[in-house]
């Protein structure tokens, strides 16, 4: 090996040669000029690179609507939860961004995805959290076509509901066109007089459904134009909600 002598070191790979650090202290070694790979190491870096890609797919869907910060290892955390599904996009159900708190230190009762596209809150007692005075309910739904790599529809409906009074359940129906696999986020933050917490203790994201297209086929089919009408008439949604636009593409 070689130290670097100049004013200027660097790191990493300089046409044949490749700069490294040790002890404090920067040397150079040549690049190999074969680089052999086993079968095996072939097959992990693929596999590598699809969870990759379904990560960067999934993050970006949502970040466009998520108002917590992440916390920094949940890159890695979803990279290895789609390297370990091999395949089975499902495994990310449960997936929190925040990964020091939960939905379920808000809802107790954990909320589901019906058949038709619905978000169902069921009933069930809401302690009061400190100063809060709400907490804002954000569902944010993503349809994706991994096959493609787009993002072929979303909706984000955000609702409001009153810790330490009668809770009876809601039901937010969601319209989310596009073919492709459902995975549906569940956003809950503590809401003061003075606008949402800032302090990520109360804030949380959790992934809580995922849907694959063959499950959806399986659905009875309804158009975005009749789903709506229905409900508008029907089953409005309650005072306290307000549907964002839908974007129906990410480049």
């Amino acid at each position: 090996m070689a130290k670097q002598q100049s004013i200027i070191t660097f790191t990493g790979k300089l046409g044949p040669q490749i700069g490294y650090e040790r002890n404090g202290k920067y040397f150079l070694r040549g690049a190999p000029q074969i680089v052999r790979q086993t079968i095996a190491t072939r097959k992990a870096a693929k596999r590598f690179g699809i969870a990759s890609r379904k990560s960067r797919l999934i993050r970006n869907a949502c970040y466009h609507e998520l108002d917590v910060r992440c916390d920094s290892s949940h890159v890695n955390r979803l990279n290895s939860l789609l390297i370990a599904a091999n395949g089975d996009n499902a495994a990310i159900n449960g997936f929190r961004f925040n990964q020091q708190i939960g939905i379920d230190r808000f809802l107790p009762v954990k909320p589901t995805l019906s058949g038709n596209d619905e978000l169902y809150i069921p009933a069930q007692e809401i302690p009061p959290y400190g100063r809060f005075s709400a907490l804002e309910i954000k569902a944010i739904a993503v349809r994706i076509d991994f096959d493609t790599r787009r993002v072929t529809g979303t909706d984000t409906v955000v609702t409001t509901i009153y810790p330490g009074k009668p809770f009876e359940g809601l039901t937010i129906p969601l319209f989310v066109a596009g073919e492709g696999t459902l995975i549906l986020t569940l956003q809950v933050r503590g809401m003061r007089q003075d606008g949402p917490s800032r302090d990520q203790r109360y804030v949380a994201a959790d992934v809580i459904a995922v849907i694959p297209p063959e499950a959806i086929k399986r659905f009875k089919v309804h158009t975005h134009i009749q789903r709506a009408t229905t409900h508008l008439y029907n089953t409005p949604l309650p005072v306290h909600t307000y549907r964002y636009p839908a974007i129906t593409q990410l480049e």
